[in-house]
């Protein structure tokens, strides 16, 4: 090894200790020599700079980290454990430059399995991860001295547990997304102590609280005063007059300082961090691999094309570099839409629209329960309100023209918004706020238009008068599906309205609000809508004019899909489960909206880097950072609420497979698989779910199908569709055998 290069390496380590701070530890990074070691036939010991300037020092297989070995960042993150070609799988330990440290199991880059992190303040968590996220048993110590210990479910406390504040309170009973929910104690310290049910932090329902004298108080309590009521009990043989006492005061006093303290947020997962294997520096007069059986064959980045090839021209057998993927040109996402500012031809129908979920959502009602009766399904359950300019009794002044506004079920949609987790507030801002609404370029196919919301969270849609008649009809079914099936992948409803404006064409525009499928701090690089039927499902675009929001369709499709093995199981049964429920409702036409992320590549890296899957490659492409992103507000939601981080159809990791179709007459919806795999992100749902099958689609068939072959087309009977389009799903989506 040459003087250049060991000074290069310690120029290298100070960088590191110096932006580690005062925790990190003094002794040499890399204790083990710097020369090459011959450990058998095929594993070396190897050292190398990449040309982003991270290190990596270990055992070296077919071009990989393979066995033992350390990976330093340049941000003075660090990684010393096992690794799977390429992959970090095994036990380990990952260390932050704040000084946090996580020492355990590790599968694919994810904390997964048996470990413990330590965070920078002394907040520690020993027990079990899955995928980054505490999951299953573990116990939790905070810096301030309280104490956790039970089960954990998508990084929160969930199930049964036991947790202590310093000051020697207590709570023993079941947890569910971090906060007291269902039956359980809290003991004081003075001896005081409840026994009853819980509902989001705070007693709800059924529940005794118990002095330390003996005497208690049972009742049915809430934090609304007019719910609460009891009865008061003194300690046996006691004559004194009932307490003065005020059980509003359990909740202004003695649970004031009763809750669950947070955890330390972790800066960047190491299933994060870009491993930039493929970088690595050539320099003639410094090759770190000894033995001459090993070519090293290092990519060389193309910025005209921006693909990689080797060296010379060929691909690895062994897939030790990145393979050369000319259909596969990512562009830089960019945020879709026009933003409807003043002077834009629908700028009122905007503020309208505004207005009238404004009032609809914030307009005081009763507690709504899940339980609703039939009346509330009525088709003529609707409330009309006018809104003249200068307001009303129950509408504030505005700036728009005088319109009417017509909520429809509004207590069956309120419920749903409740069942999906839908904070009224939030929904309120997100589509009432100061930010405009985005229009998005062309209508569908259909004719209706689409607006999205600033913070990409909800999608509204325009309807046609039969598609409402449709909803309104399914919509106790709907009602009863998604509340059975927590993880179904149909489209989430929110909101069904009617603006009516004025003039003499006294014209409705219906419109649904809905989520949006694709909202998430992972820009979507690909976008399909697959229905499996052939005839006309291409976007005929050639590859140089594909953009990222290009919905691309069957025949357009050239990847399979592979999801771990609990996924695709729950995959099977929800796909099953949905079609089920579509073809009952006598529903055709819909589609699976798929969109995916390829790990690896992202706005600050000079070109896509590899993903850590085994023999797993990323396409090639720089990006701009034009994607729609959430902001950091809501990056922290996803992370403290499990409804928005890793669930069916959301956020899910997977591999995609490349494939190829073979020339033809009749086309070949899914094409035969090469073998070659990419590290994804991926999103998936259910969409277009309001076409029945009526006399315009029977027409449509019966047409069609003179011309065509009738299995090709999309308009046929629900059981035929249900049964086509389960068929081609579970062809495309496969279970992940690595």
């Amino acid at each position: 090894m040459n003087k250049d290069f060991n000074s290069i390496v310690k120029v290298w380590e100070a960088a590191v200790r110096k932006s580690a701070g005062p925790k990190k530890r003094a002794n040499r990074i890399f204790s083990t020599p710097m020369s090459v070691a011959h450990v058998d036939d095929d594993v070396y010991q190897v050292e190398k700079i990449l040309n982003n300037g991270d290190f990596y020092t270990g055992q070296w297989l077919n071009n990989f980290p393979y066995g033992h070995g350390k990976y330093l960042w340049t941000d003075g993150c660090m990684y010393v454990g096992e690794w799977q070609k390429g992959n970090i799988t095994g036990k380990g330990r990952f260390s932050w430059p704040s000084g946090a440290t996580y020492e355990g199991d590790f599968k694919n880059g994810f904390m997964d399995g048996k470990g413990t992190y330590i965070g920078s303040n002394g907040d520690t968590y020993k027990g079990f991860w899955v995928m980054d996220m505490k999951n299953g048993q573990g116990t939790q110590s905070y810096p301030n001295g309280e104490f956790y210990d039970g089960d954990w479910k998508k990084g929160l406390q969930n199930g049964h547990g036991r947790y202590q504040w310093k000051n020697g309170n207590h709570y023993i009973g079941q947890f569910r997304n971090g906060l007291f929910h269902g039956n359980g104690t809290l003991m004081w310290q003075n001896g005081n102590r409840y026994d009853g049910c819980w509902e989001d932090g705070f007693p709800k329902g059924n529940g005794t609280f118990r002095w330390c004298d003996g005497s208690f108080y049972v009742g049915v309590w809430s934090k609304d005063s007019k719910e609460q009521s009891g009865t008061y009990y003194p300690s046996s043989g006691s004559d004194d007059d009932p307490l003065e006492w005020d059980p509003m005061d359990l909740f202004s006093v003695d649970l004031v300082d009763c809750y669950v303290c947070g955890c330390e947020k972790v800066s960047i997962f190491p299933s994060q961090k870009n491993l930039n294997m493929f970088g690595l520096e050539e320099d003639n007069n410094n090759k770190h691999l000894l033995s001459k059986k090993v070519t090293e064959r290092v990519s060389n980045y193309s910025s005209e094309d921006g693909s990689y090839s080797s060296y010379d021209g060929s691909r690895s057998p062994m897939i030790d570099s990145v393979p050369r993927v000319p259909h596969m040109r990512l562009k830089a996402p960019k945020r879709q839409g026009e933003t409807i500012s003043k002077g834009h031809k629908n700028y009122e129908l905007m503020l309208n629209l505004q207005l009238g979920i404004r009032h609809a959502v914030g307009r005081p009602a009763p507690s709504t329960s899940l339980d609703l009766k039939n009346s509330a399904f009525d088709p003529k359950e609707k409330v009309w309100t006018k809104f003249p300019p200068e307001g009303s009794k129950h509408t504030p002044p505005h700036p728009s023209c005088e319109f009417r506004w017509k909520d429809y079920c509004p207590v069956v949609f309120r419920a749903l918004r409740k069942l999906f987790k839908v904070d009224p507030a939030d929904y309120m801002i997100s589509l009432c706020g100061n930010d405009a609404l985005r229009e998005l370029s062309s209508p569908g196919k259909s004719g209706s238009f689409f607006y999205l919301t600033n913070d990409d969270r909800y999608m509204i849609k325009t309807m046609k008068k039969s598609e409402v008649k449709v909803f309104l009809r399914m919509l106790p079914g709907y009602y009863k599906h998604v509340r059975a099936f927590e993880n179904t992948l149909v489209t989430k409803f929110f909101g069904l309205h009617c603006v009516k404006l004025p003039g003499a064409s006294q014209k409705k525009v219906r419109f649904v609000i809905m989520g949006n499928l694709f909202c998430s701090q992972y820009a979507i690089h690909r976008r399909f809508d697959l229905k499996g039927s052939t005839f006309g499902r291409t976007t005929d675009k050639p590859e140089e004019e594909i953009e990222p929001t290009t919905t691309l369709k069957d025949l357009d499709l050239n990847y399979i899909f592979r999801l771990r093995k609990s996924w695709f199981q729950e995959f099977c049964r929800q796909v099953d489960k949905d079609c089920d429920f579509l073809e009952q409702e006598r529903i055709m036409d819909y589609s699976m909206l798929v969109g995916l992320h390829f790990r690896g590549v992202s706005a600050s890296s000079e070109a896509g880097t590899p993903a850590r899957g085994s023999g797993a490659h990323t396409p090639t492409g720089t990006f701009d950072d034009g994607a729609p992103r959430l902001s950091g507000v809501d990056v922290d939601r996803i992370v403290v609420d499990p409804s928005r981080w890793i669930q069916l159809g959301i956020n899910m990791p997977a591999r995609a497979e490349l494939t190829t179709r073979k020339s033809c007459d009749t086309p070949q919806l899914v094409g035969e698989p090469t073998g070659e795999t990419y590290e994804i992100i991926i999103f998936f749902g259910i969409i277009d779910i309001l076409q029945d099958y009526d006399i315009s689609k029977k027409l449509e068939h019966a047409y069609k199908s003179f011309q065509y072959d009738a299995t090709t087309i999309s308009a046929v009977d629900p059981r035929l569709y249900s049964r086509r389009f389960r068929d081609f799903i579970f062809r495309v989506f496969l279970e992940d055998p690595s």
